[in-house]
């Protein structure tokens, strides 16, 4: 599904590759840029300054406005739980709540977010109590080799939340944009079952 936030992406980076492209090619075909001026073109854009809130806390930094969240969270604010896989929103390794809903880091900008709460794998314990889902997938060996589990788990936060927990095929079609190497579909299945039981009485229903 593209949300609001894929389609703005998508247009500030074409709209940004298109006008450079323009310029500098135009530039050339009329011979009124020198070599250093065509290489200065490709140079990288000036910082913004963006705020982000993240896991309950705001961070300033000074990032390239093409920075994608993903990168923001990983490389500037060092939160590595959210992973790379595809970098095409397509394997939800880096899913993160953004408001409470869930999103692909890599294909938001972090430019773009500033005022939003997000919410990484970091941010789910309460101190040394684990969230119902990250013990339920402990329980379950939901994890396996561990790389997609992040993600797995933060979609099935916002599955338990958003009301599609209440069977193993809603489930499974719910969590379709989350994919797992090691294929374990059915623990994950299981564990999201488990903490719906325990989360959902708490949510009035």
């Amino acid at each position: 599904m593209v949300n609001s936030y894929d389609v703005t992406r998508r247009e500030l980076l074409v709209g940004t590759a298109a006008a450079g492209a323009a310029l500098v090619g135009g530039q050339l075909m009329s011979g009124t840029v020198s070599p250093a001026a065509a290489r200065e073109a490709g140079a990288p854009a000036a910082s913004l300054d963006v705020t982000l809130r993240v896991n309950g806390i705001e961070h300033r930094l000074p990032l390239d406005p093409r920075t994608t969240l993903l990168d923001a969270l990983r490389e500037h604010l060092h939160l590595t739980g959210s992973k790379k896989g595809c970098g095409l929103g397509q394997c939800g390794a880096c899913t993160v709540l953004m408001d409470g809903k869930r999103v692909k880091a890599c294909l938001s900008l972090a430019a773009l977010v500033e005022g939003r709460e997000i919410t990484t794998i970091e941010g789910l314990a309460q101190g040394d109590q684990l969230h119902p889902l990250q013990a339920a997938f402990i329980e379950r060996d939901a994890f396996q080799c561990g790389y997609c589990t992040p993600g797995q788990i933060m979609a099935g936060v916002a599955c338990i939340n958003e009301g599609h927990a209440g069977s193993p095929p809603e489930i499974r079609d719910w969590m379709s944009g989350n994919i797992c190497r090691c294929g374990a579909y059915d623990h994950i299945v299981a564990a999201i079952q488990d903490a719906a039981r325990v989360s959902q009485p708490a949510r009035g229903g």
